[in-house]
């Protein structure tokens, strides 16, 4: 389904080198005195070892330079003048940044050698596997593909299920009902989702919005505050799509479940439940049966499949030209009369 065909996907080009600050690595910075603002265009990290050794042909400096124990042991090992040829060869790249791992602190003439080419310098105590994998996630979550959509996000039994459809038809109102049945809201009106890996798509709302939601003929009202801390989530994976419209007596609406067809966002396919609404109709009772049924689904039962696999087990076990089978009572007889 093309629901989101229009709408292009923001992706970043590059963040300033020092937003690495505010990654998991804990960094810290001991150089402030560079000049100028480095950015990172690269998500990935590299391990400068065959450059510090004086092969450049395949050095990727663009990308965020990890100094471990080998990089730091190999440098020691060297004289000093080899020590400072070895600096100078790399330095005289536009690397964005070098975060030195394991709280190994360089000396002064490391510091000064690279400060020169305004190479902001980071320290980390975490060892190199761990700070290499930290510093991948967040980079990695950085330079994410993200989509800006319309629609309401609540988290319902531990489901994401985002609702999208028309202005005016009923969102957030949908929304508000759930919350107040105890389901956690998300992002109401502008929800931000972000490519994470290869199939996951993760959802939430915007700084300005936060929870906040307007309700037509009430006015804007805060649901945080209204309904307390444990009616909100800041972040939550999106699984189902319910795309809610008004109802044609024309049209063609799924009875048995059996042929869905996924929506792709950001290239990734979600579920999709194609709603048709009227007054009257409960569509909060039905969107806690979507998030039960994607449960159980989940967990291996489907009841259409099920259902049709009986129904043609039925249809087999008949012989002859008969083709109808005859309804029977789910139980032989009544036990009692409650």
């Amino acid at each position: 389904m093309g629901l989101f065909n229009n709408l292009k996907p923001i992706i970043q080009e590059k963040i300033p080198v020092d937003m690495l600050l505010q990654s998991p690595v804990k960094l810290t910075k001991i150089n402030g005195d560079v000049v100028g603002e480095r950015y990172i265009s690269d998500k990935n990290i590299y391990r400068p070892q065959l450059a510090l050794a004086g092969y450049v042909e395949l050095f990727t400096y663009q990308r965020v330079q990890i100094f471990g124990n080998t990089e730091m042991f190999y440098l020691k090992s060297l004289s000093p003048k080899a020590r400072k040829k070895s600096l100078e060869t790399i330095s005289q790249f536009p690397i964005p940044c070098i975060i030195f791992t394991n709280n190994n602190h360089p000396d002064d003439e490391m510091i000064e050698i690279l400060t020169k080419s305004n190479i902001p310098l980071f320290i980390t105590e975490y060892d190199t596997t761990k700070a290499f994998t930290l510093l991948s996630e967040f980079l990695d979550d950085q330079f994410a593909p993200q989509l800006v959509v319309h629609g309401s996000f609540v988290d319902i039994y531990g489901v994401g299920i985002l609702f999208v459809g028309r202005s005016g038809i009923g969102k957030s109102e949908i929304a508000l009902d759930l919350v107040e049945r105890g389901h956690r809201l998300v992002a109401d009106d502008v929800v931000m989702l972000t490519k994470k890996k290869e199939n996951i798509i993760m959802g939430t709302g915007t700084s300005l919005v936060q929870h906040f939601m307007e309700i037509r003929g009430l006015g804007i009202i805060d649901v945080r505050a209204m309904f307390g801390i444990r009616s909100i989530r800041y972040q939550k994976r999106l699984e189902i799509i319910v795309e809610l419209e008004d109802w044609d007596d024309r049209a063609n609406y799924t009875r048995t479940g059996l042929d869905e067809r996924p929506t792709l966002v950001l290239d990734v396919p979600l579920s999709t439940v194609k709603l048709p609404i009227f007054p009257g109709k409960n569509i909060t009772v039905i969107a806690e049966v979507i998030a039960i049924n994607y449960l159980l689904r989940t967990y291996g039962y489907d009841a259409s499949q099920i259902f049709a696999e009986k129904l043609n087990e039925k249809i087999r076990s008949k012989t002859g030209m008969k083709k109808t089978f005859e309804e029977k009572r789910i139980i032989p007889y009544f036990q009692d009369l409650e």
